[in-house]
């Protein structure tokens, strides 16, 4: 099928059926995401394949806009991991206080949904 007619047929599923995705296909879907282009070729991107339930789950609750995907068999998550972060001290005094969720409702230790406990960390 031509790019332009399957961009205009392509609709999004919102409801998925509980019959099991076969392993080939996840690695096709992740084969597709892997061939898709990137600027200057950087393939900077990174994927993560969640399967278990409770995960996909997890990943819902935790979407602003993806909550619908807690019926799905599996979900990918494509990561943008290359980021400039700039840290110093501030020209200007910063006065009040950021309203923020606990960083334990943020942060994951090695794969999503393993809350980060500091405790643990090495």
């Amino acid at each position: 099928m031509e790019a332009y007619k399957t961009i205009l047929t392509k609709l999004d599923v919102r409801q998925f059926d509980s019959k099991k995705v076969p392993a080939e296909v996840k690695l096709r879907v992740l084969e597709a995401a892997r061939a898709t282009g990137t600027g200057l070729n950087k393939q900077e991107w990174r994927f993560i394949l969640i399967q278990e339930k409770e995960m996909v789950k997890k990943l819902a609750e935790d979407s602003t806009s993806g909550g619908w995907v807690v019926s799905a068999n599996f979900a990918v998550i494509v990561l943008k991991p290359v980021v400039v972060v700039a840290f110093g001290y501030p020209v200007k005094k910063i006065i009040g206080k950021k309203n923020r969720m606990p960083l334990t409702e943020l942060a994951f230790i090695d794969k999503y949904g393993s809350k980060l406990d500091p405790k643990k960390l090495m």
